[in-house]
């Protein structure tokens, strides 16, 4: 018997960009039903790292805090490029969280179902979708024994996604030409090459016995263990990862002394890059691991797949409450795909750089590029890249600050003293008022706040409109640059972009 229902719109798969698309969905007020497959959360470590710009756009939801209590105890270590021995200098970009943030992912995930509930979204878990039809009004998705009718259908259900599949979309790229395993262990004893704290990656990483490796220690007797055969993919990348596998890799790089209690679950992995040449078919989207693979070098894949999240979220609830045109949602390919496409880039050459057996030229190339990093500028560069401080959408205007993200700034309004990156704790886009120079009696389009306010510090412009996930749409340099009829427009581009 088939079980008939509607909401506004269905998310496929639970995971960090699914839970947290539904949380963007689900503040606005849109109807969300997200499905999952699995009957219950994998406890496991794998995409454990949260970027500065992933947690500038978190603590803009209040989402950062909770998540932090969850972190892996530890110093705070700077980024990595290829796992070259110079860690990333993100203060330059004026940021609150220069450093990476160790999160499991089930940690994540935890706090973001748990947020989006609250919120008002449904998470069914155990139900595969098996079945897509769509057409101009709407769209059926079929998932063991329920049939839901919605207006829009997002795939965020990872790199083998069903979603894709049904709609018989090409994922073109490059497949995996090595194979590794990424386990989350218990050690019974340990010898001293066993790394006591997590340091910088290229600290962790180790080669012996035909084997490299990297284990990071998560407190306790838990660690995440990394582990590959330079060269050798003999495995078939779906069969059990077993005990005696693991075991005797960890003999290999970490000595006899080193002795393995439990593997709490394990998977393969290949360096396969991937991309869907559109996020966007009809009324369907893809977001996460969905439209793009990579190899998982740089702590990028969900902090890529939570910022496609960011970037959907806002622009979908605006067209499903008609509050813009359908057209609206072009615009989230149009920005994403070439982020997406340039982490493709970077983590191709990561993979060169980081080969375990490199050819002499490559640890030639390896001693230039480690060279480079010294020098504040290239570090500067990469570390932009790498944290996705320095991502800058290209819209329409000619100031300086279009498309860039604001940095979290100390304001100060009419209730006292805030932050800027507490104006968005609602999901809505604020209309920052530096100057008092807004006429009192403008009209601003639903869900966009002003705020007269002023700053400690120089944020490059008198008044700023910034979207919803933190970029700036429009700004202006000084009073005399707010004609009112042009602010109106200005303001009014929310729902009319392009």
């Amino acid at each position: 018997m088939v079980t008939e229902s509607a909401t506004e719109v269905v998310v496929a798969g639970a995971g960090p960009t699914g839970l947290m698309l539904a949380y963007e969905l689900a503040l606005a007020g849109v109807e969300t039903l997200v499905l999952e497959k699995l009957p219950q959360r994998i406890e496991q470590v794998k995409g454990g790292g949260i970027q500065p710009r992933t947690a500038e756009l978190l603590e803009s939801r209040g989402l950062l805090e909770p998540l932090l209590r969850l972190a892996v105890p530890g110093e705070p270590v700077g980024g990595h490029f290829a796992a070259l021995p110079v860690p990333l200098d993100c203060t330059p970009w004026r940021t609150r969280h220069p450093f990476p943030i160790a999160i499991p992912q089930w940690a994540i995930e935890d706090v973001l179902e748990e947020r989006a509930v609250a919120a008002g979204a449904q998470v069914l878990r155990g139900t595969a979708v098996s079945g897509v039809e769509s057409d101009d009004d709407a769209v059926v998705v079929t998932a063991d024994g329920l049939q839901v009718r919605a207006r829009y259908l997002v795939a965020c259900d990872g790199g083998h996604s069903t979603v894709r599949k049904l709609l018989g979309l090409p994922f073109p790229g490059r497949p995996g030409t090595h194979q590794a395993v990424l386990a989350d262990v218990r050690l019974s004893a340990v010898s001293s090459l066993v790394p006591q704290r997590i340091e910088h990656m290229s600290s962790l990483t180790r080669q012996a016995g035909g084997y490299w490796a990297m284990l990071a220690p998560l407190g306790g007797d838990r660690y995440r263990f990394t582990f590959g055969r330079a060269g050798r993919a003999d495995t078939e990348r779906d069969s059990p990862v077993t005990h005696e596998e693991v075991a005797a890799a960890l003999e290999a790089v970490y000595g006899q002394e080193t002795t393995l209690d439990t593997v709490d679950n394990a998977s393969r992995f290949t360096d396969a890059t991937r991309q869907l040449e559109h996020y966007r078919a009809g009324r369907v989207l893809f977001g996460g691991d969905a439209a793009h693979i990579h190899p998982p070098l740089g702590g990028q894949g969900l902090n890529l797949g939570m910022q496609d999240a960011f970037n959907l979220g806002w622009k979908l609830a605006a067209v499903v409450q008609d509050r813009a045109p359908g057209g609206l949602l072009d615009s989230y390919h149009a920005e994403r795909h070439p982020v997406g496409a340039q982490v493709l880039h970077h983590t191709s050459a990561q993979r060169a750089l980081a080969d375990p057996r490199p050819s002499e030229d490559v640890a030639a190339l390896r001693d230039i590029f480690i060279d480079l990093l010294r020098l504040p500028d290239a570090n500067r560069h990469l570390a932009g890249l790498m944290s996705g401080l320095s991502l800058r959408y290209q819209l329409p205007g000619g100031h300086p600050l279009t498309g860039q993200r604001i940095p979290d700034a100390e304001l100060v309004t009419e209730a006292g003293s805030t932050r800027l990156s507490e104006l968005f704790r609602s999901g809505h886009a604020v209309l920052l008022d530096l100057a008092g120079a807004v006429p009192a009696d403008l009209r601003l389009p639903p869900r966009v706040d002003l705020v007269r306010a002023a700053c400690t510090g120089d944020l490059g412009a008198a008044t700023l409109l910034i979207r919803p996930d933190g970029y700036v749409c429009w700004a202006a340099d000084s009073s005399a640059d707010l004609v009112d009829p042009l602010l109106a427009a200005v303001a009014g581009s929310l729902a009319k972009m392009p």
